[in-house]
């Protein structure tokens, strides 16, 4: 129902967030890896959203990356792992770490979050191995520049997923600028 919010970032408190969209305060829970990364209070953000309705609540999360919202909707979907879970895994790794995890299949990893236990971790492996963003769980996922994986964010926050952004990427030169590249990128995506 609600899919991004464009507005002014009006209020910080972890893990709240308030965004007012032309007059329309919006409260969204964020997880700490997009709480960290937001800007000041009054500079103007973009949130991607997941809505949920409970029987006894309406909540909207918010998420920097396309990646942080996705890893979040498919965790949700696992039987016994609610929103609350959801933000405290994502909150305690990013979203890479949670895929090398799963591809690992290292439940370790998972059981060092807060409120996860090993019975939730070991479900928690079998049921997302192969959903989350195989092409960030191979050692080679990384942007070999900060060009790069700005290029990679901004493709990212237009709405590609992190497998056409990825395809993109390695058509760039490697030392292209984050404008020229996110501009041949999109005419490579285009076509």
């Amino acid at each position: 129902m609600i899919s991004r919010l464009v507005g002014e970032l009006a209020g910080k408190a972890p893990p709240f967030v308030l965004v007012d969209v032309h007059g329309v305060g919006y409260e969204v829970q964020v997880p700490m890896s997009t709480f960290y990364n937001l800007p000041e209070l009054g500079a103007k953000v973009t949130l991607l959203t997941q809505f949920i309705v409970r029987e006894d609540a309406q909540l909207l999360f918010g998420f920097l990356t396309a990646g942080e919202r996705e890893s979040f909707r498919e965790l949700v979907k696992i039987t016994g792992v609610g929103p609350r879970i959801a933000l405290a895994l994502l909150s305690g790794l990013n979203t890479e770490e949670l895929a090398q995890a799963v591809s690992a299949q290292d439940a370790s990893r998972l059981v060092k979050v807060p409120g996860i236990g090993k019975k939730t971790a070991e479900r928690l492996l079998l049921e997302l191995k192969g959903k989350l963003a195989p092409a960030l769980a191979t050692p080679g996922w990384a942007a070999t520049s900060d060009a790069q994986g700005d290029i990679l964010q901004a493709l990212i926050a237009l709405g590609y997923s992190d497998k056409e952004a990825q395809a993109a990427l390695k058509q760039l030169p490697p030392d292209a600028s984050v404008s020229d590249g996110i501009k041949q990128a999109l005419k490579s995506l285009a076509r």
